[in-house]
């Protein structure tokens, strides 16, 4: 104890005194010039400032992804911008090894970590990419790094505080390690979920991306219940920005805990990059990172285009596979326990499009996991959109176990299926506009009132056209789709079911000539659906 109050003595009170002694250097500035590889790039001098603030009209310009993306390799950029909108350069560059690799170079939007700034210079330490920005034209012909070079001192100096300060010194140092490691383990965050009291305190996650900067906003793609969804670029790739306002921080919380599951990966459920906080004090945003897709949701896709009867079997089946991997508890995972997941919020717009129209999940704000031996917890019945809310959930008529959660998310799935079906070019008749379910019944903003009276009340479905009955495929999608949105739950299909379904029947219409496919269906008895107990 005495030797500790001596060590925390000379830290405090005799070392300071040393120290200011001692010759401390300004930081130093490595610049490094993008001139490589010639002729690349054209050499400019860079304006000063002029009256406190220098405008940006042209940027040094270099891709170093100009074949992948198709774009110019070097040169000089333009900048154009909105007239109240400060525009900046900036430069993004990788040093591997001391070997300068330039990535990006170019114009960048306003920014107020730019403001002011004629040199492109990044402070950052040791980021795993190097970005700067700057304000004036060709600020970032030339772009640097700081870091702060360790005090020279003198061998005499030297010698004789090694030699006499070296047990205090190791002393302070334990201390202040033991110290520092108790404040780091204090506030170190878990690294899958995310805390169950106050996401935005001390425990806050760090972002999985974090450092690897720039990541823009480029335009917003959709607004929702909890945010908005942006287009954004992350250094070469696109990726999606959901952002919620500080007051929805339960279902951003919620999302994440979500996407953070064991077994949270999978084809058919989108991908999550990560989290990030944006801002300060009260105007904070809450960011959750995932992968881009061009087509965006299925209601976007479908109001554009109608699809044939193999894209329709591809979406489904790839749908239904995603909802079946969600909905199963899956024990053996070498990373752990995968635990059964409700959603509560199937709909069209919650469903994504790759490339190859294969569908993948999104939107995990209102799921609810089930773990052994759980209950539900405080959860309210009553959430999701009202459009494709199930019967019992109108009615406020929930058993609130795992299995009644499903049979809800497998009710709307039935909606789902019948507007792709409804734009689906394989029958023998005219392809209607894209229409919402119930949409003729209750208009496009319907009260709760409004879907209790027609899908309670009256027990009605959206409409199955009779000409979907001249096509053997469709005919055997109907009767699923009738069995997903049966008004007893207990009726329903499962999702790994309706997956069976589809595979079954691309199989029936695959060896049936085209020309034998559209006729008055009379045989469709002849065909082994996978049986009843495959429902929930």
């Amino acid at each position: 104890m005495f030797s500790s109050r001596i060590s925390l003595y000379f830290v405090l009170f005799i070392f300071p005194s040393i120290l200011t002694s001692l010759p401390v250097p300004a930081s130093e500035k490595h610049p490094y010039n993008m001139m490589l590889p010639p002729p690349c790039f054209t050499v400019g001098m860079v304006p000063g400032a002029i009256l406190g603030r220098s405008e940006t009209q042209e940027c040094v310009y270099y891709n170093s992804s100009w074949e992948k993306e198709r774009t110019n390799r070097s040169g000089i950029e333009p900048c154009y911008g909105d007239k109240d909108k400060r525009l900046h350069c900036f430069a993004t560059w990788k040093n591997t090894s001391g070997t300068i690799e330039i990535v990006k170079q170019g114009c960048w939007l306003d920014d107020v970590n730019c403001y002011d700034s004629s040199e492109c210079v990044e402070a950052k330490e040791s980021p795993d990419v190097f970005f700067c920005c700057c304000e004036g034209s060709m600020c970032n012909e030339k772009f640097l790094y700081t870091t702060s070079n360790p005090f020279s001192q003198k061998p005499q100096l030297f010698n004789t505080l090694l030699y006499s300060l070296v047990p205090v010194m190791g002393i302070a140092a334990i201390v202040l390690f033991s110290f520092w490691m108790y404040r780091h383990h204090k506030l170190a965050y878990p690294p899958v979920l995310v805390p169950t009291q106050d996401p935005l305190g001390p425990h806050t996650p760090p972002s999985p991306i974090m450092g690897q900067k720039p990541l823009q906003l480029i335009e917003i793609k959709a607004r929702g219940r909890f945010g908005c969804v942006w287009k954004a670029q992350l250094l070469n790739d696109y990726v999606a920005v959901k952002v919620f306002p500080i007051q929805d921080k339960l279902s951003w919380q919620n999302e994440y805990e979500i996407y953070s599951l064991t077994g949270m990966k999978h084809e058919n459920l989108l991908h999550f990059i990560g989290v990030e906080k944006r801002g300060n004090n009260m105007d904070i945003d809450l960011w959750l990172i995932t992968a881009y897709h061009d087509n965006g949701s299925l209601t976007d896709y479908l109001k554009a285009n109608v699809v044939s009867w193999n894209e329709l079997c591809h979406i489904s089946q790839t749908l239904a596979r995603g909802l079946a991997y969600l909905h199963e508890d899956i024990p053996g995972l070498k990373d752990g326990h995968k635990p059964a997941v409700a959603h509560r919020d199937m709909k069209s717009k919650n469903v994504l499009l790759k490339n190859n129209l294969t569908a993948c999940i999104a939107d995990f704000g209102l799921a609810l996991k089930f773990e052994a031996g759980k209950s539900a917890g405080d959860t309210h019945g009553q959430v999701g959109t009202r459009r494709y809310m199930a019967p019992e959930v109108l009615e406020g008529a929930i058993n609130f176990q795992r299995d009644s959660f499903l049979r809800i998310d497998m009710y709307a799935m039935g909606l789902v299926l019948w507007e792709l079906t409804a734009r689906c070019t394989a029958a023998d008749g005219p392809v209607d506009e894209y229409t919402l379910p119930f949409e003729e019944e209750v208009g496009q903003h319907p009260s709760l009132e409004d879907m209790q009276e027609v899908v309670v009340h009256k027990k009605l479905r959206p409409c199955l056209r009779e000409c979907w009955q001249k096509h053997i495929g469709l005919v055997m999608l109907c009767e699923t789709i009738e069995e997903c949105w049966d008004h007893e739950a207990e009726a329903r299909l499962s999702a790994g079911c309706v997956e069976e379904r589809i595979i079954q029947m691309q199989r029936q219409t695959n060896i049936i000539a085209p020309e034998e496919i559209v006729t008055v269906v009379t045989m469709v008895t002849n065909v082994d659906f996978p049986p009843k107990e495959s429902s929930l």
